[in-house]
């Protein structure tokens, strides 16, 4: 996702030689936590405390399940020393968890949205099973990634995360302004923007992204055959 001025998006990413200086690969990013709040505004993910996102997901097995995003007013000190605002993501499968996420953003000076890594419980049976996926920004060789840029632009690409063979993700923006999305909740057919996202260690894994101005994620589907797909259902912003 874009940033408001190059220049900006530079002092953040020091050290970045990417297009508008948000991060690539694997490359290491000197980040200036005095450059980062837990006010996430960017119209294009707005997080304020109370907001939530509630989708209806058929995974690549066609298993359904409901997808819950709450932002919660809780922080997180991130040990790359920013503090991050804790986003809770509840995954059930006929009333069951599956999965709940905490994931770490926070927004620096120029509106880019960084995640700095989250926390996994896998559920099986109800029962906790493992951790697996968890990664922070500053342990073990983890770098944060853009979830979502300051100024979108068709050929704008970036890292979303990087924890070596664990977490690769990266995405670029394909277009702004120019789809219409209907779901559940709505139709869309102003500013919608459009990122394509790639797991580098699975190259047949491809996933375009909806986004609305003022409401954030409306629907991703994944594009390899396997019919993985969620829709917005509902979104509460607080306020």
């Amino acid at each position: 996702s874009p940033e408001k001025s190059t220049k900006a998006a530079n002092s953040t990413a020091s050290g970045s030689s990417s297009r508008g200086g948000l991060p690539q690969g694997s490359e290491p990013v000197r980040l200036d936590p005095a450059d980062f709040s837990v006010n996430i505004d960017n119209p294009y993910w707005p997080m304020s405390p109370g907001s939530k996102w509630v989708y209806s997901e058929t995974d690549t097995t066609g298993t359904n399940q409901k997808v819950v995003v709450e932002v919660t007013d809780e922080k997180k000190m991130i040990a790359n020393g920013i503090e991050a605002r804790v986003i809770r993501d509840t995954v059930t499968e006929n009333g069951q968890p599956v999965e709940i996420t905490d994931d770490w953003y926070a927004q620096d000076k120029a509106g880019n949205i960084w995640y700095l890594g989250e926390y996994v419980t896998n559920y099986k049976n109800g029962k906790v099973v493992d951790h697996g996926g968890s990664f922070e920004a500053g342990i073990d060789g983890a770098q944060p990634g853009i979830a979502m840029p300051a100024n979108p632009e068709p050929g704008l690409s970036y890292r979303q995360e990087y924890y070596k063979g664990e977490a690769e993700d990266k995405a670029a923006v394909i277009t702004v302004g120019e789809e219409r999305v209907q779901v559940p909740f709505g139709y869309f057919d102003k500013h919608v923007l459009m990122t394509r996202d790639l797991v580098p260690t699975e190259p047949k894994v491809q996933e375009l992204k909806f986004y609305s101005p003022n409401v954030g994620p409306l629907l991703s589907v994944h594009t390899d055959g396997d019919g993985g797909r969620a829709e917005l259902v509902s979104y509460s912003r607080a306020g």
